[in-house]
């Protein structure tokens, strides 16, 4: 039995004449007889009484009418499904991103704006260090993450910058260098005590901070390594010493830390990167690509 069968047979129980049924299928009327002929053979029963004006169901016939209509609607309903995802307007896409990158703005409208777009996609979020997430990217437990850390040769990955933004100092409320406004000289840092995020989770933000000091004529005296950069501002509240964070991380009002900008004659910028499978064939992941790479929440940027 094909599907074609089905549809033969229910044009002609709905127009109950084999004549009017043909026209209403694009067949003549012997090949449409024939067809619902061979139907019944094939099922061993009679669903059709002929009558003089055209025919009538028999209660197999009925029974046959049901199912035939719900058949076909779900057919109808998987084949538009099928179709609605091979256009990324229905799936499933996972998006990670590191603990500093989710407090910049462009990542949250990002996803906001996909959201919107495509309220049919089944969205979750991961947050977790850059090798994590690079490794839930192969293994293909996530489609796009957003990440501060330049991740290498990763096999199958791209990575698409999405923008830089300058860093600032976070400092124990009521240190010395927190009084004033203008941005602060990153040598003035150089008798502290440094408090980094630990560098195998961020080797990108650990050794350009590394880098900006040496520029700036000292090497950093590092107390404390911290596993999370949100855990290197406990520290500092702790008044253990000081960190260099990203900018948009000021938003994250924390007990105890003061905040001052860094000059932009250090040099040093934070990242932020959108990484994701080169070879990516979901539909729904491509779209949320596409997106962050036109920009969508070009806006945020003058938000930090």
């Amino acid at each position: 039995m094909e599907l074609r069968h089905l549809r033969y047979f229910i044009a002609v129980a709905e127009e109950r004449h084999v004549t009017r049924a043909a026209a209403r299928v694009g067949i003549q009327q012997p090949p449409l007889s024939q067809q619902i002929r061979a139907l019944e053979a094939e099922l061993q029963v009679q669903l059709f009484r002929r009558k003089p004006r055209g025919v009538e169901l028999t209660q197999a016939g009925e029974t046959l009418l049901v199912e035939a209509r719900q058949i076909l609607r779900q057919v109808e309903h998987a084949t538009t499904a099928a179709r609605r995802t091979a256009r990324g307007e229905i799936g499933r896409i996972g998006v990670g991103f590191t603990s500093s990158a989710s407090f910049h703005p462009f990542v949250p409208r990002a996803i906001r704006a996909y959201r919107e777009a495509h309220p049919l996609v089944a969205l979750s979020l991961e947050e977790s260090g850059t090798g994590e997430l690079v490794e839930a990217l192969q293994a293909e437990r996530l489609d796009a993450a957003f990440v501060r850390s330049p991740i290498g040769a990763a096999a199958g990955i791209a990575v698409h910058s999405v923008l830089e933004e300058p860093m600032a100092a976070a400092l124990p409320e009521g240190h010395d260098l927190t009084v004033g406004d203008a941005p602060l000289a990153l040598a003035a840092l150089a008798p502290e005590t440094f408090i980094l995020y630990r560098r195998p989770l961020g080797p990108g933000l650990y050794d350009a901070i590394i880098a900006a000091c040496h520029r700036a004529g000292f090497s950093p005296d590092i107390g404390q390594e911290a596993p999370r950069l949100l855990a290197t501002l406990s520290l500092v509240a702790a008044g253990l010493g000081v960190t260099l964070v990203p900018q948009s991380m000021r938003r994250l009002r924390v007990e105890g830390v003061a905040y001052r900008t860094i000059e932009d004659a250090a040099g040093l910028v934070a990242p932020l990167n959108l990484a994701y499978r080169r070879a990516e064939g979901a539909a729904a992941a491509r779209r949320f690509i596409a997106l962050v790479r036109r920009g969508i929440a070009d806006a945020a940027v003058g938000d930090v």
